[in-house]
């Protein structure tokens, strides 16, 4: 755990090789393992303004054991942060492969999928870069293309899984206007063009069939929901082609034993680190309540855990203190709290009553319900927003989007769509969304409340990693930013329970051979 940009992920690379060199283990396995990373990284990382090379999605890798040989290893993927695939803020970009995509592909092949200039999709918002990076990102295109031979993607697989990405940047330029016949919602002149470059070529039906009938939302409303499902489409699209890729590395990695045997394990995960820019939006939220999270689980397990055993043992002990969050998740995620205003809007979904809940009246819930609370501030000055107190500080959260982005639900006829779609891959990755490993009430909090049910059955080992700097150099320490890490993970009072506690605790047998 850390900050964003503090080493999570090249930490994790480098305690992959360690662990596979000190159990001497199989030598193309362990190249498979690190091989799928550029993988991992083209679709699930992205530039921001804090990380050039952020990890947008959590990923728990278990290393499977047998008589302490590495015999397969398995990933699991939480909380793909899909909101990106539609809306990046100033100084970001979206996931990699897109880029990586205009610098790699050959012109023949652009033309194959429909792609134009990179700075006409609305998606990437034209953010390409220098000729330099362009060359970089055609290197690593390469990279991505030979992973995904590696991992055993065939050519039309891949052909189709391009087609689908290709596609989501020509719908990200449909726009929708008003028929002026009956009232109702069609694909505006000017986009017809980026429809029909759409390689999904079935979305030329997209949501046009909400009609605005007597006593129905008006027009203006029903443009709004037609962006709206367009772009939940999109990551829809994105977030089931990521969860495919994951799939087919867990093929390639997985163990080919006695299914009999047993085998031991360890896990490691890395998740993307504690954020907090000059603008926090609905991801920023996701992100800080997940890092919530695993710090009241590094709380309970260094703090509470240890310090309950040597009392049991009545071992003399003078209680250490420290920065319990656990107020804050109650006010975040219990039933009555925060957590319950964003649940709200799914269960209105299909009622008009939806279409009244805005972000301001969403604000302005939680302005009256959380007065007075310590871990909560409304907002100041005419953004709309409120302020958090968390464990690592107060983050203020503009609420523009909010709802919005809280819902990744697609209209009844348009997953008809997906399903009889003339590509083969993205028909078959719609049959599982309907088999339920797609949609959920609330993504992030029930993707969230699985990785914790993970963490908490296992015996934890604990790596925080320090940002020497907010500037992104290289060789710069700075001792201010340094110590406030040091202080809100609570690092100080865990040198003082290492210090003061017994770290190694042997059992009579261990101690008797020693």
């Amino acid at each position: 755990s850390g900050e964003s940009g503090a080493g999570k992920t090249e930490s994790t690379k480098l305690l992959l090789q360690h662990i596979m060199n000190l159990c001497k283990g199989n030598s193309q396995l362990e190249q498979q393992i690190l091989q799928v990373n550029p993988l991992l990284e083209a679709f699930g990382n992205a530039q921001t303004v804090m990380n050039d090379n952020s990890s947008r999605f959590g990923k728990y890798i278990q290393l499977r054991f047998q008589k302490n040989t590495v015999r397969g290893a398995k990933l699991s993927e939480y909380l793909l942060e899909k909101s990106r695939v539609v809306q990046q803020d100033t100084g970001e970009r979206n996931f990699h492969i897109f880029y990586y995509m205009f610098a790699g592909l050959s012109s023949e092949e652009k033309e194959m999928y429909g792609l134009l200039d990179p700075s006409l999709y609305r998606y990437i918002s034209g953010r390409f870069g220098t000729q330099d990076v362009a060359q970089r990102w055609k290197q690593k295109y390469q990279e991505v293309c030979n992973a995904l031979d590696m991992v055993g993607f065939q050519e039309q697989e891949q052909v189709d899984m391009q087609a689908i990405l290709a596609g989501v940047l020509s719908l990200g330029n449909v726009t929708f206007e008003p028929e002026e016949r009956n009232g109702s919602v069609k694909v505006s002149e000017a986009s017809r063009g980026w429809l029909k470059a759409a390689v999904v070529n079935v979305l030329s039906q997209l949501v046009c069939c909400v009609l605005c009938s007597p006593g129905s939302p008006s027009v203006s409303c029903c443009c709004y929901l037609c962006a709206d499902a367009r772009d939940s489409i999109a990551k829809v699209a994105y977030g089931r082609v990521f969860g495919w890729i994951v799939c087919k590395i867990n093929e390639l990695l997985a163990e080919n034993v006695d299914p009999e045997v047993e085998l031991s394990e360890i896990g490691i995960l890395d998740i993307f680190g504690f954020e907090n820019f000059a603008v926090n939006r609905f991801e920023q939220l996701c992100i800080n309540l997940a890092n919530e999270q695993l710090q009241h689980f590094f709380n309970h397990h260094i703090f509470q855990l240890e310090q309950a055993a040597y009392k049991e043992e009545e071992l003399p002990w003078e209680t250490i203190t420290f920065n319990n969050n656990e107020p804050i998740l109650h006010f975040v995620l219990l039933p009555c709290a925060l957590i319950r205003f964003l649940l709200q809007p799914h269960h209105l979904l299909m009622k008009s009553a939806f279409l009244q809940a805005t972000d301001k009246t969403f604000v302005d819930k939680l302005n009256s319900s959380f007065k007075g609370n310590l871990h909560f501030q409304p907002g100041r000055g005419r953004v709309l927003g409120f302020s958090i107190i968390h464990y690592a500080g107060k983050v203020q959260y503009t609420a523009g989007g909010f709802l919005e982005k809280n819902r990744d639900t697609l209209p009844a006829n348009v997953r008809g769509l997906f399903i009889n779609s003339v590509t083969p891959l993205l028909s078959a990755l719609a049959v599982l969304w309907l088999a339920g490993l797609l949609i959920f009430l609330c993504p992030h909090q029930h993707s969230l409340m699985m990785l914790m049910e993970r963490m908490y059955t296992a015996n934890p080992h604990f790596v925080r990693c320090i940002k020497p700097n907010s500037q992104k150099e290289p060789g710069v320490v700075d001792s201010q930013v340094v110590l406030l890490q040091l202080r809100y993970n609570g690092l100080l009072e865990t040198i003082r329970i290492r210090r003061d506690g017994f770290s190694w605790r042997p059992s009579f047998e261990e101690f008797a051979e020693r």
